[in-house]
This record gives structure tokens, sequence and C-alpha cells, in this order.
């Protein structure tokens, strides 16, 4: 790696084999070098977790990716843990840019709190670096697959497109994390629209306490698009009109509320509370 070059951490959660990380890992290779630290196993749904249980060990592998062979770091924990062990461990400096997926399923509405794709962008984010989470719309039965017949060319082109303009310093400014979905069908000419995240919740439990969930049984499926009405959501931008979504995220979870006026209301509520 050159001294003059960008440096691109990807990581992902569904694994260090899967094939959307490697669509990724090509389409950012023309804007930086890009060094893969990914789970070892599937980690979907570990939002930004740190299980204890892991022990983050580091195992280096080789891996062809086009005409070119990639040293690649695979790592026994959660997509989280692989991005702080990349920053701390692995790169030899502080990256450019932090890039999770590409993602097998969309990550839209109150669900991105679950998703280990966004977890990771937003542990990137965590130490001050431009972050970015690109899924791609699949049926739910891919998203726990290595699925051959899932095609990830225009999700690559916006990773590429997207990854480019965080790069670019003016495009940094009051967001931590771009969340880019992608629509099923999509090429490389499908518009792109600014959403925000729906309030909804997208994915809704089909298993409950009781039922037992036989081998290759998903206990949870995707809403009804026509649930939502919200024409800027990134919910409504995918589903309904199938363009692709851009939700900027940032750490800082604090409403957007007057806080002193909603202290105001608190106290003649606890008076004896306030001083």
């Amino acid at each position: 790696m050159k001294d003059t070059q960008r440096l691109i951490l990807l990581s992902n959660d569904d694994g260090i084999r899967s094939p959307g990380l490697w669509a990724a890992a090509e389409a950012l290779s023309t804007l930086g070098y890009v060094v893969v630290a990914a789970p070892r196993e599937q980690q979907s749904a570990m939002g930004r977790s740190k299980p204890s249980l892991f022990d983050k060990s580091i195992h280096k592998e080789t891996k062809k990716v086009g005409k070119q062979s990639w040293e690649v770091y695979a790592i026994s924990g959660s997509p989280a843990q692989s991005v702080s062990t990349a920053i701390n461990q692995i790169l030899p400096r502080k990256p450019d840019l932090v890039v999770a997926g590409i993602n097998y399923g969309e990550n839209l509405g109150s669900s991105v709190t679950v998703s280990g794709t966004v977890g990771a962008a937003l542990e990137g984010a965590s130490y001050g670096i431009p972050a970015m989470a690109v899924s791609l719309q699949t049926p739910p039965e891919f998203h726990f697959s290595y699925s051959e017949e899932i095609h990830f060319e225009a999700a690559a082109h916006f990773t590429a497109i997207f990854g480019k303009l965080l790069l670019e310093e003016e495009s940094r400014r009051a967001f931590d994390v771009l969340k880019v979905d992608v629509p099923a069908g999509a090429t490389v000419d499908t518009p792109w629209e600014m959403t925000r995240v729906s309030r909804s919740r997208y994915y809704f439990q089909k298993v409950y306490l009781g039922k037992k969930v036989e081998e290759g049984e998903l206990s949870y499926a995707p809403i009804d698009a026509g649930q939502e009405t919200d024409e800027q959501s990134d919910i409504y931008v995918v589903r309904v009109k199938k363009h692709v979504s851009i939700s900027p995220l940032t750490l800082d979870l604090t409403a957007g509320v007057n806080r002193a006026q909603l202290a105001d209301q608190f106290c003649k509520r606890i008076a004896d509370s306030c001083k």
C-alpha cells in the first residue's frame, strides 16, 4: 500500500465467505487500498453487540477476487468486533472509510438497530471515521445463504459511487453513517433518493414462544409494503418506488426536542426534584 492511497476497511455481517462482501471489495478497490476484516461465521442480526463469548482471534486467509489474490482477515467475533479489531490491531493507520456489506437482505425501518451490517458501520463511525452500510433487497430465504442466484452488480455500483463521495471531505457534514439499500432488480441506472428511517417495524415475528422452529424455517418476514405510507421513508422508497434509498444516520440518539422546554414540563409534574 502506498502512503498516498486511501485506506478502506471493509466488513460485513454475513461472514468472510459472502459473495456480497467480495462484490463490494472489487468495487471499492477502484477508490483505494481495501483491507477486508469480517466475521469468520454468519453473524446477521448482531446489531452493534460485542458478545464476550467470542475470543476476537484473527485468522489470515487468502481469497481469490477476480484475477487477484487478497490477504483477508477472518475475525472470531461480531461485525462490530471485527471492525474494532481491525482498527486497533490490523490496520497500519486509521482508515479513511469503513464500509459494511453488501448484505443479503434489506435493512429498513426501526429494524436497522438489529442489523449487524448497520452495527459494523456505526462501530466504524464511533472512531470518527466516515462509514457506510450497504444492503441489497433479497427474498428472506436467501438471507442466510451465499447463493449465486443473487446478483450484486448494481449494489456494488452504488457502493463505489457513495464510497467516493464519503472519501471527499466536503460530503461529511451532520451525519456519521450512510445507510444504502438497493432494491431487488435494480440496475446502475436505478434512481436513488435521500430518505429517512421509517419508525415502522420492518420485520415481524412469525414464530412464537412454545412453537418449535423447523430446520431452515425463518422466524420472521417483512411487512406488507402497503403498510408504509410515508413517501420519504426508506421502506416506501425501496419497497414501493423500487428506488435506491440513502439514509444519513447519526450516532447521536438524542431526540430533536427542546430540552429546556421538556425539562420545564417535567418540573411542573415533579417540582420537588427540580433546582
